[in-house]
């Protein structure tokens, strides 16, 4: 292969890589809001990151005992 091709499609390759990299590096700080969003919800509702799997089976519970009491409040012959 003629060097001059070869350095126009390595020139190619480079300029996509930067592309990409650009591409991800806006991915990541639009993650990193989220992130960061997400926690300060968290921090509003008074809830540690490390507590969130106990608080979403607390609720759960919660939901199961609410549904249950809709259960038994509602007439049984309709």
């Amino acid at each position: 292969m003629e060097p001059e091709k070869e350095i126009q499609e390595l020139k190619e390759k480079i300029d996509k890589a930067k592309a990409m990299r650009y591409k991800a590096e806006a991915r990541l700080e639009e993650l990193q809001k989220q992130k960061q969003q997400l926690l300060d919800e968290l921090s509003k509702m008074n809830v540690k990151p490390e507590e969130l799997d106990f608080e979403i089976e607390k609720l759960n519970i919660e939901l199961k005992q609410l549904i249950e009491k809709a259960k038994k409040l509602l007439p049984q012959d309709i």
